[in-house]
């Protein structure tokens, strides 16, 4: 493995979404060493064609620009940024616990690591899921569904999320079919039951959908039963797909995780492992928005200065 000049770093940011940018901004102007390693274009909040939900940010900026000024803010207080791509994450067993970050062929060190690789969208996998992302598909009605008011919708999903949304598109779209592979909602139950009897939600429960078609947007969803095997083509301006999310890569096998594979963290960011911060959607979590990636980062960063503080038993008078 190659090492790189000036390799060696306080901090090392896994990620480059608003989590690890936002991070990157108070570690540096703390006056520590930052390396971020990632590209904001891979990060989901890259792909928000409007971020109106933002506070502060009015008019709404689209995301890439949001997260451009972000990476431009942090490297004006002295961050570093690569585009590569991290292969592994190694904390020796030195007094000072040095970790060690290998990207792209290259080794990085640091004292701290923050791991900010953010949380990817389930994806359905059918034909015109991806041909029409931006242009109708959509995994964030709280994003997006403002661009849908008085329109007609389609939410995909059964759980705690699908409801949430199937609920809060009700409110400002004209009308909202929920479909559902199975027979009945796995979400709470007052959740679903709100649903239920909501006079604006049609629910389609044994169904799922096959394809997305339209033109230039989207159009029509193919909807197959699969108690029956009937099938029909449900009109819509809009699809939500809400059946979870997958956490991105941790790059660290020996960190505690959820059930679901998110890093278990405290108030502070601080995972299982001294020294290794995780922030953002990455993290085990309720809530997913960038603002909480945000504030996670911004704590992140103050926790990894303490950190690092300590370890080298630095006292500020």
């Amino acid at each position: 493995m190659s090492k790189a000049e000036n390799s060696q770093y306080d901090l090392i940011i896994a990620g480059a979404g608003p989590a690890g940018l936002s991070a990157a901004q108070y570690a540096a102007r703390a006056g520590m060493s930052v390396l971020i390693l990632g590209n904001p274009a891979g990060s989901q909040a890259a792909r928000i064609s409007s971020l109106e939900n933002y506070p502060g940010i009015f008019p709404a900026s689209d995301g890439f620009s949001f997260l451009d000024a972000m990476k431009r803010q942090a490297l004006e207080f002295g961050a570093k940024a690569e585009f590569k791509t991290i292969s592994s994450i190694v904390k020796s067993d030195s007094e000072e616990a040095i970790c060690t970050v290998n990207a792209d062929g290259t080794d990085y060190t640091a004292g701290a690591v923050l791991i900010a690789t953010g949380a990817e969208h389930r994806k359905l996998g059918i034909p015109g899921e991806q041909e029409f992302l931006g242009r109708g598909v959509s995994y964030c009605a709280t994003c997006d569904g403002p661009f849908f008011r008085g329109k007609d919708v389609i939410v995909i999903g059964g759980g705690d999320s699908a409801c949430a949304e199937a609920l809060f598109l009700s409110k400002i779209c004209r009308s909202v079919t929920v479909i559902h592979r199975k027979s009945q909602f796995r979400a709470q139950k007052s959740l679903a039951q709100s649903v239920l009897n909501s006079s604006s939600i049609k629910v389609l429960f044994n169904c799922t959908v096959e394809r997305i078609d339209g033109t230039e947007k989207v159009e029509t969803a193919a909807v197959k039963n699969s108690a029956d095997g009937t099938s029909e083509k449900i009109t819509a301006d809009g699809i939500f797909i809400s059946i979870g999310t997958v956490p991105a890569q941790t790059f660290f096998s020996g960190i505690k995780t959820d059930e679901s594979g998110y890093i278990v963290t405290d108030e502070m960011m601080q995972t299982s492992v001294p020294g290794i911060f995780a922030a953002g959607d990455i993290r085990s979590k309720s809530f997913r928005q960038v603002v909480t990636a945000c504030s996670d980062g911004a704590t992140a960063a103050h926790a990894a200065f303490s950190y690092l503080s300590k370890v080298r038993n630095e006292v500020y008078k």
